[in-house]
C-alpha cells in the first residue's frame, strides 16, 4: 500500500539552523523585483518610466474589456486522468498497482514518471523495470508533482511573440521555483503541502494570455512604463484565477488565486499567505540565476503578518540550493 508517511526524501524539508537577520526589507526592492520580472517575461529593457502613458492607459481599457470577455473554455482542459490520479492520491490505502494502472493511461505521464524515477535523486541499487515499481518509489507527494508539471508545462510555455519569445520558458522557470517556494512555506502555517505546491505552479497561467493578446492589442514600445506593466499582470492573475475555476482545482487553490487577483494583503488565507511571498521569492531567485543584483535584494522582512524574515531567509537559502545561485 502508498502513504503519505511513503514521502521521499528528494522533497522533505531538511533541518537548517536560524538565520540571523539584520534587514526588514525595501518595499521598493519587491516592486522593482516583480518590475524586472514582468520585463524578463517581455523581452523588454529596463525602464525608470512610473507612470502610465495616455495611449498605455488606453491599451489596458481594451486589454481589459477583452479579458471580461475571455472564454476560459479556450483554455486547454486538464487531461482527464489528472484530477482522477488527484482524487486517488487522497486515499491512503489505495495500492501502488492502483495508481499505476491510473497513470497507466496517459503514455506521456509514464514517460516522465520513469524519467524523474530514473535520476540521481531516486537512484536505487537495483533499476526500476515497471511502472508499479516507479509509483511506489515516487511517493504519493513526488506522483502528484510530477502528474502537475507534466500537464502545466506545455500549458505555460505556449506563450510567444513579439513581445516575448522566452516568454514561456520564463513563466515555466518562475512556475518551478514559485510551486517549491508556496510548498515549503505552506508546510509552515498548515497548508496541505500538495495545494500549496499546486498554486504556485498555476498562479501565472494567465500571464501567458496577456503576453498573446500584448502582441494583438499593445503598440510596439520598449519603454513600457512600471505601472503599465503592473497592471497588465493583475490582468493576467484575474485569467490565473479563472483558469482555476475552469479546471476544477481544490477549493483552497481557487480561494488564494482569487486573493493575488485581488490585490493587497490583507486578510489573506494561509495559502493566499504562503502564495504571495513565494511569488516574488521565484522571481528574486530567476534574477539571481541571471546575475541581476536584484537578485541578492533584502526582502525578507517585507511580510511580517504572513511570515517571520528567518522562515523567509530560509526558503531563499532552499530556493538556491535546488535551483541556483543567489543570496
Amino acid at each position: 500500500m502508498l502513504r503519505m508517511a511513503d514521502l521521499p526524501a528528494a522533497f522533505a524539508v531538511p533541518a537548517e539552523p536560524p538565520v540571523p537577520v539584520e534587514a526588514v526589507g525595501d518595499p521598493a526592492a519587491v516592486e522593482l523585483i516583480e518590475d524586472r520580472f514582468r520585463r524578463l517575461v517581455l523581452g523588454l529593457p529596463d525602464s525608470e518610466t512610473a507612470a502610465a502613458s495616455a495611449a498605455e492607459l488606453a491599451t489596458l481599457r481594451r486589454l481589459e474589456a477583452i479579458g471580461e470577455r475571455f472564454d476560459v473554455q479556450s483554455l486547454p482542459r486538464l487531461p482527464t486522468v489528472l484530477p482522477q490520479l488527484l482524487r486517488s492520491l487522497k486515499n491512503d490505502n489505495l495500492a501502488g498497482s492502483q495508481l499505476a494502472e491510473l497513470v497507466g493511461r496517459d503514455p506521456v505521464l509514464v514517460g516522465e514518471v520513469m524519467r524523474v524515477t530514473g535520476s540521481a535523486h531516486y537512484r536505487t541499487a537495483q533499476p526500476v523495470h515497471s511502472l508499479q515499481q516507479a509509483v511506489v518509489l515516487l511517493g504519493q507527494e513526488g506522483l502528484r508533482r510530477v502528474a502537475t508539471q507534466h500537464v502545466m508545462k506545455p500549458i505555460l510555455q505556449a506563450s510567444a511573440g513579439m513581445h516575448g519569445h522566452m516568454a514561456g520558458q520564463h513563466l515555466w522557470d518562475h512556475a518551478e521555483r514559485c510551486a517549491h517556494a508556496s510548498a515549503y512555506l505552506g508546510r509552515n502555517n498548515g497548508c496541505d503541502g500538495f495545494e500549496a505546491y499546486l498554486a504556485g505552479m498555476v498562479c501565472h497561467t494567465g500571464t501567458g494570455a496577456v503576453v498573446r493578446l500584448l502582441d494583438q492589442e499593445a503598440p510596439p514600445s520598449l519603454d513600457y512604463s512600471m505601472d503599465f506593466l503592473r497592471d497588465c499582470l493583475r490582468l493576467g492573475a484575474q485569467l490565473s484565477a479563472r483558469a482555476a475555476v475552469h479546471w476544477e482545482l481544490p477549493a483552497n487553490v481557487i480561494r488564494a488565486l482569487d486573493e493575488r487577483a485581488a490585490g493587497g494583503d490583507d486578510a489573506l488565507s494561509q495559502l493566499g499567505k504562503a502564495l504571495l511571498v513565494a511569488d516574488v521569492l521565484a522571481m528574486r531567485q530567476l534574477l539571481a540565476e541571471r546575475a541581476s543584483p536584484l537578485g541578492n535584494a533584502e526582502v525578507s522582512g517585507h511580510w511580517p503578518d504572513c511570515f517571520a524574515a528567518p522562515l523567509v531567509q530560509r526558503c531563499q537559502q532552499d530556493l538556491r540550493r535546488h535551483f541556483g545561485m543567489g543570496n
